[in-house]
């Protein structure tokens, strides 16, 4: 019998934990940031750094990516294209709201950044596990191996299955090609300043392609550190051995930056 495919618009969000939100600080006046989760994930892997960051006094949105937070079915459907668009919407938001806005991503959602900055002005940029390689061997051919095999399993502890997918699509995978396709061209043209952290343990993407992306970015204001193998892919995440290392960078990147944005205003 024949069945007829589900629509993206038709899949809803799957927990209250995979929703976009928008945090404000109690006391308004610094700048605003967008956050951008990673592929496969949802809002909720960027809760942790938004209500810190909030807590500093910024204005805070997390986008959802589409395909995530739904259903792998849903995000098999999805080109990056989209993701850019979600991202753009957002940010576009944010400075209706603040004189100035950063933009913080994870993973994919650093490259969904970095396309981001090409094409609008941004105060700066904070890429956490930034990459233009995966490890997996598989990567390169995915454009033509998502005809044959739809999904590729992963095992997840118990605890995070109601936030990241135990299915990645490979359609998804593809897309991240796509968009590091998209990326890799034009990051000579990006001046925004930038901090980018890759972790000597990542077994997700390839760390050195970090670097790469790093040096390759066209902007003379940029920090780039790397922490040790004890820690992982996941940054944002508060279950890593360099977590306050991390805030520490990131909060006083992004006093830097406002106070330098203070003296241009």
């Amino acid at each position: 019998m024949f069945r007829h495919k589900k629509s993206p618009s038709a899949y809803s969000v799957t927990h209250q934990g995979n929703k976009a939100f928008h945090l404000y600080p109690s006391v308004p006046g610094k700048a605003g940031i967008l956050l951008i989760h990673g592929f496969t994930a949802s809002p909720w892997e960027m809760r942790p750094l938004g209500e810190i960051l909030c807590r500093a006094g910024y204005t805070v949105a997390a986008v959802r990516l589409p395909g995530h937070g739904t259903a792998p079915e849903d995000l098999s459907q999805r080109r990056y294209e989209e993701w850019i668009e979600a991202a753009r919407r957002t940010c576009d938001t944010l400075q209706q709201e603040n004189d100035h806005v950063h933009a913080m991503g994870i993973s994919t959602g650093a490259l969904v950044s970095v396309a981001l900055a090409s094409e609008q002005h941004l105060s700066s940029l904070i890429l956490l596990s930034p990459f233009l390689a995966m490890r997996h061997r598989l990567a390169p051919f995915t454009g033509a191996l998502r005809h044959v095999r739809k999904y590729q399993s992963r095992e997840l502890p118990d605890h995070l299955t109601d936030f990241y997918y135990d299915r990645r699509p490979l359609n998804g995978v593809y897309q991240i090609c796509r968009l590091i396709r998209h990326v890799r061209p034009v990051l000579p043209r990006i001046t925004t300043p930038t901090l980018a952290v890759n972790a000597l343990g990542d077994r997700t993407v390839k760390f050195a392609s970090g670097y790469d992306l790093f040096l390759r970015l066209g902007s003379p204001r940029k920090e780039y550190h790397l922490f040790g193998p004890q820690t992982g892919h996941g940054l944002a995440t508060p279950d890593h051995p360099s977590w306050q290392a991390m805030l520490d960078l990131i909060q006083r990147f992004l006093r830097d930056m406002d106070h330098l944005q203070s003296h241009r205003g």
